[in-house]
């Protein structure tokens, strides 16, 4: 992280070793554990690419990280996991606007990430996609790590009846939006979104149908 300049979380790399095919990996970022949790039947990942690019090291990402551990110490704990939405929603009145809005997005997104785990363990497509879209608007609007083309990205993908939720995805200030759709609405889906998004910014972007895979592991030749 400090050679990259970018404190970065741990995320990427953990999925890319420990992945499992149609599943999603839930990590504790604290003592590193993790959970495979079955993805919901009969739906794809769309990965819905804005086709607009991010420097992390000069898109506020580290500025976002200060703010969180500032808010962290006004509530006297190592890290806002620590912190329930009841404590927050207690004293969060004690902070300064810009950090109370940083704090919560945390605060409400663990909450968030513990129920959508509970939603995939019960194929519960429906859950699972509203929390997505609570999700970005935290990100929008709380986080504000969004951007104008992701925003419209998630807003194309919400009009279509095949999709149960998205959301943007990463680091945030461009790149990518990840939506949750019916299996078999993912292609009709793709091409609608696409030519929404396409129409408003007269950009093309990147659609990719996705399945969970294994991650990394060794190819044995015959």
């Amino acid at each position: 992280n400090q050679w990259v300049g970018v404190n970065c979380g741990i995320m990427d790399q953990m999925i890319s070793a420990a992945g499992k095919a149609d599943h999603a990996l839930l990590i504790d970022c604290r003592s590193l554990e993790t959970e495979l949790v079955p993805l919901p039947p009969q739906t794809a990942v769309v990965v819905l690419d804005t086709a607009t690019r991010r420097g992390l090291v000069d898109s506020a990402y580290n500025e976002r990280r200060a703010q969180c551990e500032a808010a962290a110490r006004f509530f006297g704990v190592p890290a806002l996991r620590d912190v329930s939405v009841e404590l927050f929603e207690a004293r969060a009145a004690g902070l300064d606007e810009i950090i109370r809005r940083r704090a919560r997005h945390i605060v409400t997104e663990n909450a968030r990430t513990v129920q959508a785990a509970a939603a995939m363990r019960q194929g519960d497509s429906v859950t699972l996609g509203q929390l997505m879209y609570e999700s970005h608007v935290s990100l929008r609007d709380d986080f504000e790590v969004s951007s104008e083309e992701l925003n419209l990205m998630v807003a194309c993908a919400h009009r279509e009846d095949g999709c149960y939720g998205a959301r943007m995805t990463g680091a945030g200030f461009g790149g990518c939006a990840v939506a949750l759709v019916r299996a078999d609405a993912a292609r009709a889906f793709a091409a609608s979104v696409a030519a929404c998004y396409q129409a408003a910014t007269a950009i093309t972007p990147n659609v990719y149908i996705c399945q969970a895979a294994n991650g990394a592991e060794l190819i044995s030749g015959t």
